[in-house]
């Protein structure tokens, strides 16, 4: 126990969790933070990672007694901690029991109020005049510290970064300046911020995910090195997801203002047929102008054929508001919908994939090493006919019935034909990755005899 609580006083960070501020407190006293947790009842342990190590992003709720030792521990009053927590004054039911006892309950960051991510040590130091680790609330969209020219990253994932060195990339920091523009033209339009950054995240993180493709993209792999330290060298694909939030920020806010821009719906209008409904054209007006936006003319035609992305699913929704087509307030008028599909991977999932991924049998080496961009790209132009197949069918609902129902099963057997052509050639990948053949067999239900003739006459109809 403190032999004088509130000596020495440690005032909190704004949006910081109270997890945090408990380990400066601790700090500040000169104490390990486990035997200060001590003066705490716990109802649950504390949260970890899969395989053992503490999260970054484990925040407590208090009881009012709780809270009550933090104010006389840190000599500041409630009030400022009110406001300064987001997680002070959220209760649990399991906190109840045991009145006038300080009582402590153990909760991921993300599940109290919102992403984590590490704050700045230097924006701390510069605070506190101590360098320790801060942990604080902050949107996904206010990442970086400008005046330090850092991306923070987020604290609930495995890995021992706390940020990325942004001073060789001022158009990142320059981003987040223009970002307030962004938050101001979405609050005139009547669109809930994060909505909108939400979208222009998921629609620029598809893109991200396609690039490697992409022999005209330049920018995106030279950031990448940079916040790398020069060169992501043999970790590309760790620093692929490690480093993708911050490299294709500019391009998120730039997305984020061109979907908020009047002009830009009207040119999604011009393209559907302003009132004479055609299919939208590759070459159309709105994506070229959006390619021209971001400093990439040749982006057009590729975010134009992304059927079914997030991208055509707004500009749909833009086209049934201007054509006043929309019924009831719902998904489907709402332009700033996103399916959950389509949301941005988080660091923290992504690298927890490539973790298993590694330590799968026979996955040693991830997709894009152990596949041919060949192979590769002939799985996704499948995928992507399949897809294109599915959307045609979805407006083949007029005439006799007779006609409708041969042309949807028709349409309903090409698109099972291109199906099963994509599952086998993705069977055969993996074997050729070095999947045992048992496994595959296994996440297909099939037969490891009937799968192994499959694969080998299709790799003598490949070879002839």
């Amino acid at each position: 126990m403190l032999r004088n609580p509130g000596l020495l006083r440690t005032a909190p960070l704004q949006r910081e969790t109270t997890s945090s501020l408990i380990c400066r407190i601790a700090s500040r006293y000169g104490m390990e933070t486990k035997v200060l947790r001590a003066c705490w009842r716990w109802r649950n342990y504390p949260p970890g990672h899969e395989g053992g190590g503490a999260r970054a992003d484990a925040e407590v709720l208090l009881n009012a007694a709780g809270r009550q030792l933090v104010v006389g521990m840190c000599g500041v009053e409630e009030e400022v901690l009110a406001r300064a927590l987001p997680s002070w004054g959220k209760e649990d039911a399991k906190l109840r029991a045991g009145a006038g006892d300080p009582v402590g309950l153990w909760r991921t960051g993300g599940a109290v109020a919102g992403p984590v991510a590490c704050g700045c040590r230097l924006c701390a130091v510069r605070r506190t005049g101590a360098s320790v680790r801060v942990v604080r609330y902050t949107p996904r969209w206010e990442r970086v510290c400008v005046r330090y020219g850092r991306w923070l990253l987020d604290a609930d994932a495995n890995q021992p970064l706390e940020h990325l060195d942004l001073r060789g990339l001022p158009e990142v920091v320059a981003a987040q300046r223009r970002w307030t523009r962004v938050v101001r033209r979405a609050v005139r339009a009547g669109a809930e911020p994060e909505r909108v950054f939400a979208l222009a995240q998921a629609v620029v993180a598809r893109w991200w995910e396609r690039a490697y493709g992409w022999e005209r993209e330049t920018i995106w792999p030279w950031r990448l090195h940079q916040v790398a330290g020069g060169d992501a060298g043999g970790d590309l694909e760790w620093w692929r997801i490690v480093g993708r939030d911050a490299v294709v920020f500019p391009e998120v806010v730039a997305v984020a203002d061109a979907l908020l821009d009047p002009a830009m719906a009207e040119l999604v209008w011009a393209d559907s047929g302003a009132g004479r409904p055609r299919a939208l054209p590759a070459d159309g007006m709105f994506c070229r102008s959006l390619g021209e936006r971001l400093g990439r003319s040749w982006l057009g035609p590729l975010a134009a054929t992304d059927h079914g992305g997030p991208l055509i699913g707004w500009m749909g929704s833009a086209i049934r508001l201007r054509r006043g087509a929309g019924g009831p307030p719902g998904y489907d008028n709402d332009p700033w919908w996103l399916r959950q599909e389509h949301r941005a991977a988080t660091m923290s999932g992504q690298l927890r994939v490539m973790g298993k991924e590694k330590k799968a049998p026979g996955s040693g080496t991830m997709w894009r090493a152990a596949v041919s961009a060949e192979q590769r790209r002939l799985i996704t132009s499948t995928l992507d006919s399949v897809q294109e197949q599915l959307l045609q069918l979805r407006g083949v609902h007029s005439g006799p019935t007779a006609d409708v129902a041969r042309r949807l099963l028709r349409g309903l057997g090409h698109s099972a034909g291109l199906i099963e052509n994509a599952w086998k050639r993705t069977a055969l990948a993996a074997v050729n990755g070095g999947v045992p053949l048992e496994e595959v067999a296994r996440w297909v239900d099939m037969p490891v005899e009937v799968l192994s003739q499959m694969l080998t006459a299709d790799r003598q109809e490949e070879d002839s």
